[in-house]
């Protein structure tokens, strides 16, 4: 009764301390209508959430100023009422004066209406159609606009696939319809030989097993669990067909491809508990596929595992021997 209660704490809760003390974890799952980014735990999520803001900028004065100039060619470019045929004479601004002050005439033997529309055409031709500032401008400034934007975006794709030598490493690998975990090449010698070669599988808790407080199809049986202020290396790679391992919170999400490694570096600055799901069609049960990465402080991390480790010899010497 012990071990399973020891067992629950540290699937459910992904520290062994929660049995002896009462702690509040903050959950990183979406809310209902939620259309905002979740909370950033990491330096990569933080730098995606500033660039969308800065975009958000350019976004908005591009919109208004492109609604402004539709407004403006609605309002202003009509023909009068009571008239069929667009004459620029008629109109209000700048074009409009133009065409009533200029002494540009077309000479030709036409009639008299046919004269007024090519004297109106010309005067709009020469000075809007191929207005050569205009054209410069608007090719300049969507460019200077892109060099805006390309600058802080380089800086943080570099960021993204920057390598860190990390403390730990931790493989995903993606299943029909589940995920296996293995811990490796742990920088820590004593730790090491407790978590070097770990590997424990996640599969999502139904509806029918949810205890009170978990969520529905986020929930999983184990979570992993990752130090935080420390630099995790995550390989990522499927066994059967293309999966996607993604947690927003993390500001992670990478292709898990048969018979090939991904990987990405992790630096979780807080605790918490950070829900992702697949992010690849992977078949029929793609939606019941969730990640649930559990961070905590790096005492309690090598805690937890040293625990699991002397309860897993213990279980195996309870095992009884076959004769």
């Amino acid at each position: 009764m012990i071990y399973n209660l020891v067992e629950w704490e540290l699937d459910y809760q992904g520290n062994f301390l929660s049995i002896l003390q009462n702690q509040v974890g903050q959950m990183d799952a979406a809310g209902s209508w939620q259309y905002s980014f979740s909370d950033p735990a990491t330096p990569i999520m933080e730098g995606i959430i500033n660039f969308h803001n800065d975009l958000m900028f350019f976004v908005v004065a591009i919109v208004i100023f492109v609604v402004w100039m539709l407004f403006r060619c609605v309002a202003l470019f009509k023909a009068p009422e009571g008239d069929r045929v667009l004459n620029w004479s008629k109109q209000l601004g700048f074009l409009g004066s133009l065409a009533k002050d200029s002494k540009v005439r077309i000479k030709s033997n036409v009639n008299n209406s046919t004269k007024e529309g090519l004297n109106s055409v010309q005067i709009y031709s020469s000075g809007i159609n191929h207005h050569t500032p205009i054209e410069i401008a608007w090719t300049i400034t969507p460019a200077f606009i892109l060099m805006l934007i390309a600058v802080p975006s380089f800086a943080l794709l570099y960021s993204i696939e920057e390598f860190v030598e990390p403390s730990l490493t931790v493989k995903c690998t993606g299943h029909q319809w589940y995920w296996c975990y293995e811990y490796s090449n742990c920088k820590d010698s004593d730790l090491a030989e407790h978590i070097d070669g770990y590997k424990y599988e996640s599969y999502m808790i139904p509806t029918e097993d949810l205890e009170i407080g978990n969520l529905r199809l986020l929930e999983v049986d184990n979570r992993l669990l990752i130090p935080i202020r420390s630099h995790v290396q995550f390989t990522v790679t499927a066994a059967d067909v293309l999966h996607s391992w993604a947690v927003p919170a993390l500001g992670v999400k990478v292709d898990a491809c048969p018979g090939r490694l991904n990987q990405t570096s992790v630096f979780i600055k807080r605790p918490g508990t950070f829900y992702g799901q697949c992010s690849e069609i992977c078949g029929v049960n793609h939606g019941f596929m969730p990640i649930v990465v559990r961070g905590v402080d790096i005492k309690r991390f090598i805690l937890v595992h040293v625990i699991e480790s002397i309860l897993r010899m213990v279980e195996d010497d309870l095992v009884p021997v076959e004769a």
